[in-house]
């Protein structure tokens, strides 16, 4: 009778190792979801933000018309845009903004206008934080991926009905000229 008692001990406490281990497993990716959310809110926050200020640089009146009317129309479409269209519409916004600030003598007109100086350093501010913002949340998301590929979390189903984790890709290269001078 000992030996089927000593051996129905050790299953219990393997069962009771292996369960804490899982709930270990369980606990970590639901903090990395966690961290991946809270990193996806940063990122919206700091896109919409940098729209914002590009969509209120536009409509001020210090640009010329036609860099206006294309800051604003790319700004506009990508605050409005749907979530499967997202990417492409930032990046499109990143493509208006180098267009428009491609030459340091823009900057210095919008720095020059009333209120200027303030815009253009709140927009260089915005530019900068984008791609910080887009690293974080590609950093989160290669985490949480890298531990949902293990077998022990495919088999015993520890991410529940989470989606998979997908990168937030886009063009954020910043205009050269508001790099600059972005801590001006």
């Amino acid at each position: 009778m000992r030996p089927v008692t000593s051996t129905l001990i050790w299953i219990a406490v393997a069962l009771l190792v292996i369960g804490l281990y899982l709930s270990w497993t369980a606990g970590r990716l639901d903090r990395l979801h966690s961290r991946l959310d809270a990193a996806r809110a940063a990122l919206d926050a700091q896109l919409l933000r940098r729209a914002s200020v590009a969509q209120e640089l536009a409509t001020s009146g210090v640009l010329d018309p036609a860099a206006s009317i294309v800051l604003y129309e790319a700004a506009h479409a990508a605050r409005q845009a749907e979530e499967e269209q997202r990417e492409v519409a930032e990046s499109e916004l990143s493509q208006a903004l180098r267009a428009v600030f491609e030459e340091a003598q823009q900057v210095e007109a919008v720095r020059e206008a009333p209120g200027g100086d303030d815009a253009a350093n709140e927009l260089a501010e915005a530019v900068r934080r984008v791609p910080m913002a887009r690293r974080f949340h590609n950093d989160a998301v290669r985490a949480a991926r890298a531990l949902r590929r293990h077998r022990k979390v495919r088999w015993f189903r520890l991410a529940g009905h989470a989606p998979f984790p997908l990168a937030f890709e886009m063009d954020d290269e910043p205009p050269t000229a508001l790099a600059d001078r972005g801590g001006a």
